[in-house]
């Protein structure tokens, strides 16, 4: 006789620093994501910067989904009582949308890339993929400032004349939450847009590979300081600021430091 299977749980969206990070799974994230809005993945390291830097703040607040991303977030969450989180990370949530078979389509996807051969690596990869992408569904973003707002006119202007389904922001922490924001606001509420940063490095190689078991156990931190300790050591030190910031404000937005 089947033993009867109980429904899972659902988990409620934990407040962490007065940000909402949803529980959910990348399946349940996409179907979230294909219906419009913006997707973000917020870092341990980002998330240190929700006490000095108010236009990231602004954009963590305005999206539709920030992932449980951070390892270090998830555990904090449960150590400190605050809510259990799934983990769901931008290289989850990724894999997860382009097995969509919605999204394979010319025209359908459109990628905000750091730099020429990250142009070059992932549009190779995403056809072999099956993924119907083309230079016309692409644009590499210039340097955009650490600090303040972001806004890019000429990205804009492509957007609006090809009207893709769903842009992916490519450029990393920090500058892509800012200008997924300030694109949410100009471009058709249909649309979905997913800051993914390096995610789609890993799998292109364009990035060092994340291996999906270490991805699941939160490791991919690991890997990269291990692969390149001088570019992300300090990075991911920094994230430690974390542990006291939300020790102190808990779901509380912090104060802003000058």
């Amino acid at each position: 006789m089947n033993a009867i299977r109980k429904p899972s749980l659902k988990l409620e969206p934990v407040r962490f620093l007065g940000v909402s990070l949803a529980a959910l799974t990348a399946a349940e994230s996409v179907e979230l994501a294909l219906n419009g809005g913006l997707i973000l993945a917020p870092s341990g390291p980002g998330l240190c910067d929700l006490a000095t830097d108010p236009e990231y703040r602004s954009a963590l607040l305005a999206a539709d989904v920030n992932l449980p991303d951070s390892g270090l977030a998830i555990l904090l969450a449960r150590v400190l009582g605050m809510g259990r989180l799934p983990r769901t990370s931008g290289l989850g949530f990724l894999k997860e949308f382009l097995a969509r078979p919605s999204v394979r389509d010319r025209g359908t996807t459109f990628w905000v890339m750091p730099s020429e051969e990250a142009l070059r690596l992932n549009v190779e990869w995403l056809r072999d993929q099956g993924i119907d992408v083309t230079l016309r569904d692409c644009y590499i973003a210039p340097v955009y400032p650490r600090k303040g707002g972001i806004q890019d006119e000429a990205l804009l202007e492509i957007l609006m004349l090809q009207t893709p389904r769903s842009v992916f922001i490519c450029t990393g922490s920090g500058s892509q939450e800012k200008l997924g924001a300030w694109l949410k606001e100009r471009l058709p509420t249909s649309t979905s847009i997913c800051c993914i940063g390096a995610a789609i490095g890993f799998l292109s190689g364009d990035q060092v590979h994340i291996p999906e078991w270490a991805d699941r156990a939160c490791l991919g931190w690991l890997i990269r300081s291990l692969t390149n300790p001088a570019r992300f050591l300090p990075r991911y030190l920094r994230a430690l600021a974390l542990i006291p910031l939300v020790v102190r404000n808990r779901d509380r937005l912090p104060s802003l430091k000058a």
